[in-house]
């Protein structure tokens, strides 16, 4: 049934002009704001705890326009099975490439961090002819096996080199001909509380996923934060920002801490166009959270020991 849907309605509809697809977004929008009200619990509650001075009109317009804002990244999603490279140097640009031209010239692997915030998806697709670097994806296969393999076969398309989660520590271990910019979304709600880092995130206490910045000092990688902005509809525009040339100079949670900082910074100056109905924070707090805390800060030094300690 997943074969037939896709060679014979949605991969054809992604051959159409994104104009033309955004006709039907703008309909799935009305319905959104109408009949299927999707997640609407989830968005309400969500917004409510991270702007706890809104009023129910600013919940309600925050909330229509991430409906506005979340069909077009269906109907962009669409696109991106069949889209041009032409086209998408054309829609996806990046303000200050140097940044990683120069950590390239110095050979060295970056984790490019950020979020769910904008179309993440076209950067997947594009990384590996935006920039130098051999463009690397982790990923966790969907339950669907057929939709899996196609979208990662799309996404691979230009050259991005997908990896599975499980794979990840032989991958990184391995010496690559060339330096590699690894591409990680960092916030989603992490399978086990107790092995993330617990901060304020949102006007809430919120466990992030720790797997960035472990990364970035197991196999000595650079930590790159990227905002994409919409310059308007279907348009997008990528700054980056260092977080760190040489992570054995960060102490534990600096990383973490920094790139989910610039993260909030960019969602609170243009909140619509984050992932509101994802459950971000379904994770309880543990009752022993500073103990915790404390245990994950000496084993990571302990591990690290290039690390300083604080």
């Amino acid at each position: 049934m997943s074969a037939i849907a896709y060679h014979i309605i949605v991969y054809p509809l992604s051959l159409l002009p994104l104009g033309v697809i955004y006709l039907i977004s703008d309909f799935f929008y009305l319905l959104l704001i109408s009949v299927f009200p999707y997640r609407k619990e989830v968005i309400v509650r969500n917004i409510q705890n991270s702007f706890p001075d809104y009023t129910p009109q600013q919940i309600k317009q925050l909330r229509r326009s991430f409906y506005r804002h979340f069909a077009d990244l269906l109907a962009e999603g669409i696109k991106n099975l069949s889209i041009r490279e032409k086209e998408l140097r054309n829609r996806l640009r990046v303000s200050n490439p140097e940044l990683l031209d120069e950590l390239y010239e110095e050979k060295r692997n970056v984790l490019l961090v950020s979020g769910h915030y904008n179309n993440w998806e076209w950067l997947i697709s594009a990384q590996n002819f935006l920039f130098k670097h051999q463009a690397v994806g982790i990923g966790t296969p969907l339950s669907n096996r057929f939709w899996n393999k196609k979208v990662n076969e799309r996404r691979a398309r230009f050259g991005m080199r997908i990896i599975h989660a499980k794979d990840v520590k032989s991958f990184f271990s391995q010496s690559h001909e060339q330096a590699i910019a690894t591409l990680i979304l960092s916030d989603q709600a992490p399978g086990d509380a107790r092995k993330a880092y617990w901060m304020n995130f949102l006007n809430q206490e919120t466990p992030v996923l720790f797997g960035c910045e472990q990364l970035a000092h197991a196999y000595d990688q650079a930590v790159v934060f990227f905002h994409t902005s919409k310059v308007k509809r279907g348009h997008y525009e990528i700054e980056l920002k260092l977080i760190c040339r040489d992570a054995s100079q960060m102490n534990w949670g600096e990383i973490t801490e920094q790139h989910t900082r610039l993260l909030e910074e960019v969602i609170v100056d243009q909140p619509s166009y984050w992932v509101w109905s994802h459950k971000r924070w379904k994770r309880p707090r543990p009752d022993d959270l500073e103990t915790l805390k404390t245990e994950q800060k000496n084993k990571f030094n302990e591990k690290y020991k290039h690390a300083k300690t604080s």
